[in-house]
């Protein structure tokens, strides 16, 4: 599978996740009502960070949701031995998504994809998909 097809893909189950976002006591009291909960029942959900809630008897699967998407992301990046393949269109598509061609900051597209440019120059892999990417800007 490529970069953007699994992207695709985990966007799309991600969609479909029970996630409730709450910026003020409007869209929070919005959100208890989409979860079937009064909006006091605060013992019945919790946050897993930038202002994003689920109910807690949703959070086995929503956090198990997340951690297979890392490990199929970690997969298509260990199987990419030359770097030629996912490696390349992954560090192509968030050098775009991250608007290297302006500001010339590796930066964002490293925080994007939880790496390190030590992680990188530690596998051959990572540094040539990452220099081909580089090649076209």
């Amino acid at each position: 599978m490529n970069y953007y097809e699994l992207r695709q893909k985990h966007q799309k189950e991600v969609n479909e996740l029970p996630l409730g976002f709450a910026y003020s006591d409007k869209q929070f009291d919005e959100m208890m009502e989409k979860f079937g909960l009064e909006k006091d029942n605060l013992q019945a959900i919790c946050t897993i960070g930038s202002g994003c809630y689920i109910k807690k008897s949703d959070y086995d699967w929503v956090m198990n949701t997340f951690k297979r998407h890392k490990q199929e992301h970690q997969q298509e990046i260990d199987n990419d031995k030359t770097g030629n393949g996912y490696i390349y269109q992954m560090f192509r598509d968030e050098l775009a998504n991250h608007e290297y061609c302006i500001t010339y900051s590796l930066d964002e597209t490293l925080d994007a994809l939880d790496l390190t440019m030590e992680e990188i120059e530690k596998h051959k892999n990572l540094k040539h998909g990452l220099q081909k990417a580089l090649k076209r800007y």
